[in-house]
């Protein structure tokens, strides 16, 4: 499914056809002035397509492709077995207008993973929210008193846009030696929030970051029982792989159960068959839907098969719907 190199690369399209009404007064028993029925135009539509590439996995060689096209063709997306919805944030226009029209799809028969509708309603810096009781102090707003505020009370803190992914655009801010304000606080603040006209988050720093920033993997509700820490190297503050973080397979601990079997199956009956929760120490931070990273970290350290694990989940939800 392109990562990288896949085999679908989707761009679904709709192609679609409204017959013109009749002239005003041509029906008069319908109301075509005056009647007693309201007529409502119907819409006459072509099933949503994609383009699509049908790939075959080739031995694997080191150094050498481990796939190639046999053809491509445009298929409509209610014919295919399973569409599987995985792309890199952000969550712009384009991907929103994607969900729409897969959830069109869907209307039309398409199995597609993750569920369009619950990828819309979990933006995945936001959808922590929902799930107060496991995060650390936090808060969401664009406007630079009460960032400043909230650094005030808890003295180091990490300041991030809603929008990024890789560990991108993350800052921490912390009070100096002297107790007086990091130095960057101003600039750092309307930088992220562009003048006051973007909404960031804030979040007290946990410090249990040094052991590592765990992603633990969610497939049809339940956890993958290895996390993969991402350990910050060299000074760094964050752990994500894309930022230089080490990457170190570890089973999960009690606190990353009681968090995954409190969200998970929530998360799985909404339709969200792969999820990547993100928890340092036992506070959670984030919750990935769009692109969930660490299977092959994962697979290659401990030999738990995850992709094998997420596509018998994939075949179960096709046979449910």
């Amino acid at each position: 499914m392109g990562r990288p190199g896949g085999g679908v690369n989707v761009a679904p399209t709709l192609a679609a056809a409204a017959p013109a009404l009749p002239p005003e007064g041509a029906h008069p028993a319908l109301g075509r002035p005056g009647g007693g029925v309201n007529v409502a135009p119907t819409l006459a539509a072509a099933p949503v397509t994609a383009v699509c590439r049908r790939i075959e996995i080739l031995p694997a060689a080191p150094g050498q492709p481990w796939w190639r096209v046999l053809d491509q063709r445009p298929l409509a997306l209610r014919d295919v077995d399973v569409v599987l919805m995985r792309k890199d944030p952000p969550f712009d226009s384009e991907y929103f207008y994607a969900t729409h029209l897969l959830q069109q799809a869907e209307r039309e028969g398409a199995v597609v993973v993750n569920s369009p509708r619950a990828l819309r309603d979990h933006p995945e810096k936001l959808a922590i929210l929902e799930f107060a009781p496991y995060i650390a102090p936090t808060l969401v707003s664009r406007r630079a008193a009460d960032i400043k505020a909230f650094y005030a009370e808890h003295g180091d803190i990490i300041l991030k846009p809603l929008d990024g992914m890789g560990g991108s655009g993350i800052f921490r801010l912390r009070q100096q030696a002297d107790g007086s304000p990091d130095p960057n606080l101003n600039v750092v603040i309307e930088t992220l929030t562009a003048l006051q006209t973007r909404t960031v988050m804030a979040q007290r720093f946990v410090a249990a970051i040094a052991q590592g920033d765990k992603r633990v993997l969610l497939i049809d509700g339940e956890p993958v029982p290895y996390s993969l820490a991402r350990i910050p190297q060299g000074g760094e503050t964050r752990g994500n792989l894309a930022a230089g973080g080490l990457g170190v397979a570890q089973p999960l601990t009690d606190a990353d159960r009681a968090i995954a079997a409190a969200i998970g199956p929530l998360l799985a009956a909404r339709g969200l068959l792969l999820v990547g929760i993100d928890i340092i120490g036992d506070v959670l931070t984030e919750i990935n839907v769009t692109s969930p990273t660490c299977f092959q970290e994962i697979t290659q350290q401990t030999g738990y098969d995850v992709a094998s694990h997420f596509i018998d989940a994939v075949e179960r939800a096709a046979r449910r719907r």
